[in-house]
């Protein structure tokens, strides 16, 4: 159904008090991108801080941590605030409450990121993760709080009409058939009975929320939604992406823009500067990966 964890530089779970990178925000330079808290253990904040003059929010897939998002960190400029969301239950949340269904999980989310949208603001989600950014921007507007400028649908098809099953119900050696179906987890963790216990305890929980989730008939955002998928991705893939966008194109009453990718569910993976350029680029046609600003070469 949806994914997990990342084909590359999987994130390997921790001891839940043992957080996976240092609690303080630094300015870009030449080392690695360092994580911020931002005052919640919901956020993690990858690139940008008080100078920035937009926002992107990244929800990850089934099973993924804020973690997958951390290489997006070195592409992306000062302008630009990179936050990506925790899910409990991985890594330094081991120990902290299950969200009970999609609601519980979206409210939390909702608390943490909504004293972040000082600025505009924008939305990526990766499977599962493009559910939670659809149902957090109708959360964000029943509060009362500004619209995403634009909401990034990733490797899923529209609320209400991607396929779902009951997956979170089944044993474990049929939830790992899953992952290599996807592709997206290492044989070397699934054969490590540790590490395959900690990753299926976050697959499962996530796996419940997102096949248990029904979503509310509900009137169309007034944001663009662009959808990103790989060409071979058994979820979405080019020829569903097709039909109105994955139905996706009845959510908004903008416009919907469909860019697919060489490759299968984590297509962004191996494809990430191409990613984070589209994403860049239609948040912002001045923004580069490079951290320079480009101007066009006319009024």
């Amino acid at each position: 159904m949806t994914a997990p964890f990342p084909p590359t530089a999987p994130n390997i779970p921790t001891a839940p008090n043992t957080p996976t990178a240092p609690e303080s925000l630094s300015a870009r330079s030449a080392g690695p991108p360092r994580a911020s808290r931002a005052d919640t253990p919901w956020t993690r904040r990858w690139s940008g801080g008080g100078d920035s003059r937009l926002t992107l929010i990244c929800l990850p897939h089934a099973g993924g941590s804020a973690g997958f998002y951390r290489p997006w960190g070195a592409l992306v400029p000062p302008e630009v605030e990179l936050v990506a969301v925790q899910y409990p239950g991985r890594e330094d949340r081991l120990g902290d409450p299950e969200s009970t269904g999609m609601a519980d999980l979206v409210t939390q989310v909702a608390d943490a990121v909504e004293p972040l949208l000082e600025r505009p603001y924008a939305l990526f989600g990766h499977s599962m993760g493009s559910a939670v950014a659809w149902e957090l921007a109708h959360e964000l507007g029943r509060r009362g709080r500004p619209g995403p400028r634009r909401l990034f649908a990733s490797g899923r098809a529209a609320p209400g009409t991607a396929v779902t099953g009951q997956l979170h119900r089944q044993d474990d050696d049929v939830l790992c058939t899953e992952l290599g179906r996807l592709g997206g987890t290492s044989r070397e963790i699934l054969d490590d009975p540790g590490l395959r216990s900690l990753v299926l305890t976050a697959v499962r929980h996530d796996y419940r929320i997102i096949e248990t989730h029904r979503p509310e008939a509900r009137p169309p955002l007034s944001c663009p939604i662009h959808v990103l998928t790989g060409a071979e991705d058994p979820e979405l893939g080019e020829e569903r992406s097709g039909d109105r966008a994955g139905g996706w194109a009845d959510l908004t009453s903008a416009r919907t823009e469909v860019r697919v990718f060489p490759g299968d569910h984590f297509y962004l993976t191996p494809h990430r500067r191409e990613v984070v350029t589209t994403v860049l680029r239609r948040m912002d046609p001045s923004l580069t990966t490079d951290g320079r600003r480009t101007w066009p070469s006319t009024p």
